[in-house]
């Protein structure tokens, strides 16, 4: 399978993307754009998008997606990426949660910040244990964010693993270019449904709710290679995708800045002859980068694990002596060694093991090898 070097980066820049904003919000410091890590997690999202129908293209050749068969290899592979070492984080912080809880206390109390539920960080019993395991907590808005994690990515990627059989038959009947706007317009119009109906997730953990963020990265992989105008209208759908207001924050200045990475993404993609895009596009790709893609899935999950007692400990030490600005340059170097470290051990020990054991499933499902996938994401 054909690999896209630059997506290594851009996979790592939003694993940093995401660290850091939380730092920032942590430690009381501010920094425009950089302060929303929640742009780093759109960011996941359209890749994840894009990958998946890389992938499907990459191997439509010898896979049948009419037949059921194909949808299980896809999601058996999909488990096998996730779950290993999601299953060990989700264990890490539910037994972790209760000085986590305190720690998060301590920083809101000194930062002036609305208070955490104590079910998110303190609900170890068999039904939450249940939710989470078999990855159905983001649908409902109960247990969509009651985790010391920012896991409520991860139940989003697997509904939209669910439903990607689906989507792919709507494109190849309809075409990309119209199934994308049918589908954001479902998406859209169940959106309208729950606000109608006061049903609230404390975060966008429901697929409806960052549909058109999936269909973005789609969009960018089945776009067309060498024909302008067709490449002009994708991009076109891509940036009236990406402004929806739907999936976090409503805002003008928020829907521009999704919007923005919509369109850098699709550059990195298909703009490379322009000199300044193919000399980041080479440099994203470069092994320091490709070393950062590799890590970010265990940095996403792990690094909250860290940043709450760092930034609490800072707190406790030094309280208003210390600016926000100083305990920031102090918790971002710490947390990203320590995240980087424990993202190392668990790539060796379970994320690498896990891809070879979804490869091994699904060799056995197809009767012959699978190509290898590369650059596979995860949020």
């Amino acid at each position: 399978m054909q690999r896209i070097g630059c997506l290594d980066g851009v996979r790592g820049l939003a694993a940093i993307w995401v660290l850091v904003g939380h730092c920032l919000i942590l430690t009381g410091a501010r920094f425009p754009v950089l302060d929303r890590p929640d742009f780093g997690v759109d960011l996941f999202i359209m890749l994840s998008g894009y990958l998946m129908v890389f992938q499907y293209l990459s191997r439509r050749r010898f896979e049948d997606w009419n037949r059921p068969r194909t949808w299980t290899v896809f999601w058996t592979r999909r488990f096998f990426r996730i779950a290993p070492l999601y299953y060990l984080m989700l264990l890490l912080a539910l037994l972790l949660g209760g000085p986590i809880f305190e720690n998060r206390m301590i920083i809101d109390s000194f930062l002036e910040l609305p208070g955490q539920a104590p079910e998110r960080y303190l609900d170890s019993s068999p039904w939450n244990v249940f939710m989470h395991v078999s990855f159905l907590f983001g649908l409902f808005p109960d247990y969509a964010f009651r985790t010391p994690l920012p896991d409520w990515s991860i139940g989003l990627e697997m509904q939209f693993y669910a439903v990607f059989p689906l989507l792919i038959l709507l494109a190849g009947r309809f075409g990309w270019l119209a199934a994308a706007p049918m589908i954001a317009g479902c998406a859209l119009a169940v959106a309208m449904l729950l606000a109608a109906s006061a049903i609230v997730f404390p975060m966008p953990s429901f697929l409806p709710l960052k549909m058109h963020l999936f269909l973005c990265g789609m969009l960018i992989a089945a776009a067309p290679v060498g024909a302008a105008g067709r490449l002009v209208a994708f991009l076109a759908v891509i940036a009236l995708l990406a402004s929806l207001p739907i999936g976090g924050d409503a805002g003008l200045r928020h829907r521009l800045v999704r919007v923005l990475i919509a369109v850098a993404f699709f550059a990195l993609i298909h703009m490379q002859g322009f000199p300044v895009v193919g000399k980041v596009s080479a440099l994203l790709g470069r092994p320091a980068f490709h070393w950062l893609g590799e890590m970010s899935f265990g940095v996403y999950l792990n690094h909250l694990l860290f940043m709450h007692p760092v930034a609490a400990l800072l707190i406790s030490q030094y309280g208003t002596t210390m600016s926000a600005g100083l305990r920031f340059a102090i918790a971002l170097p710490v947390v990203i060694v320590l995240s980087y470290a424990l993202s190392c051990l668990t790539y060796v020990a379970l994320e690498n093991p896990g891809r070879a054991m979804g490869r091994k499933a699904a060799k056995l499902m197809q009767g012959r090898a699978p190509l290898p996938a590369r650059n596979a994401a995860a949020p």
